[in-house]
C-alpha cells in the first residue's frame, strides 16, 4: 500500500504561481512513477505531468509545457508540481497518483495505469 497526501493548492491570480506537493508513504520503494492529473467541473480527469521515479524522466501535457515543472525528492518520497504563469483554465482539482510497479507499455500518462491516488487539492486561478 502507498498513501499519498497532497498540499499546496489555493487561490491565485492569473499569471501567478503555486507549488503542489505530494508526500508518499508506505511501500514507496516499489513506486515506478508518479503523476499529476486534474479535473475541472464538468470535465473528465486529464493528465498534467508525470515523472519516472527511478530515472527521473518527466512528461507533461502540451498545454502546461513551459509553465509547469514536475520534480521529485527521493529522500523525502515527495513529488512537486511547480506551476507558473497560471491561467483561469488551469482551475481544477489536482490529484497526485502513484504507479506502483509499472508494466509493459506504461506511459505514466494514462490514469488507469496508476494504483494509488491522493485526495486532491483545489487550484483556483482568477482572471
Amino acid at each position: 500500500q502507498v498513501q499519498l497526501v497532497e498540499s499546496g493548492g489555493g487561490l491565485v491570480q492569473a499569471g501567478g504561481s503555486l507549488r503542489l506537493s505530494c508526500a508518499a508513504s508506505g511501500r514507496t520503494f516499489s513506486i515506478y512513477g508518479m503523476g499529476w492529473f486534474r479535473q475541472a467541473p464538468g470535465k473528465v480527469r486529464e493528465f498534467v505531468a508525470a515523472i519516472n521515479w527511478g530515472g527521473g524522466t518527466t512528461y507533461a501535457e502540451d498545454s502546461v509545457k513551459g509553465r509547469f515543472t514536475i520534480s521529485r525528492d527521493s529522500a523525502k518520497n515527495t513529488v512537486y508540481l511547480q506551476m507558473n504563469s497560471l491561467k483561469p483554465e488551469d482551475t481544477a482539482v489536482y490529484y497526485c497518483a502513484a504507479d506502483q510497479f509499472g508494466g509493459r507499455g506504461h506511459t505514466l500518462k494514462r490514469d488507469y495505469e496508476y494504483d494509488y491516488w491522493g485526495q486532491g487539492t483545489q487550484v483556483t486561478v482568477s482572471s
